[in-house]
């Protein structure tokens, strides 16, 4: 199963949205109320483009937010299940990893095992006085 890594930009994308919508704004009013243009809005919630650090303050403080919250995995309710999905992939493959290792070990005890058992059969089965006839 490949990991789905969500980057930065995504979440930026997925809060971004959901605090304009929360708002109530458009895209196009959210950009006229930050100074900026609703095509390069749109860029943004779409992760194609990534604001400066000015911009991004300008936009929290048109949302009514602290611009950190634009960045909060688990801010929204996408960004809470796209957050959960990544842990539960990384606590899955931690399980599956400590099982793998588990049996592998479990193999070459078990093989070591029978490894000595036989050598020490083929050991005393030299070692024994044969009985006269």
């Amino acid at each position: 199963m490949p990991k789905k890594m969500v980057s930065i930009r995504e979440i930026l994308a997925l809060n971004l949205k959901e605090y304009r919508r929360k708002c109530g704004f458009s895209q196009e009013k959210l950009a006229e109320k930050a100074g900026i243009s609703a095509n390069y809005l749109s860029m943004v919630e779409i992760s194609r483009k990534f604001p400066t650090p000015e911009m991004l303050d300008r936009l929290a403080q048109t949302l009514n937010i602290q611009t950190f919250q634009l960045f909060d995995p688990s801010a929204t309710s996408d960004g809470a299940l796209l957050h959960l999905e990544q842990t539960i992939i990384k606590n899955i493959e931690k399980v599956v990893r400590t099982t793998i290792k588990q049996d592998i070990v479990s193999e070459i005890d078990q093989t070591v095992t029978k490894a000595v058992k036989q050598a020490f059969s083929a050991e005393s089965k030299k070692n024994r006085p044969t009985k006269p006839v």
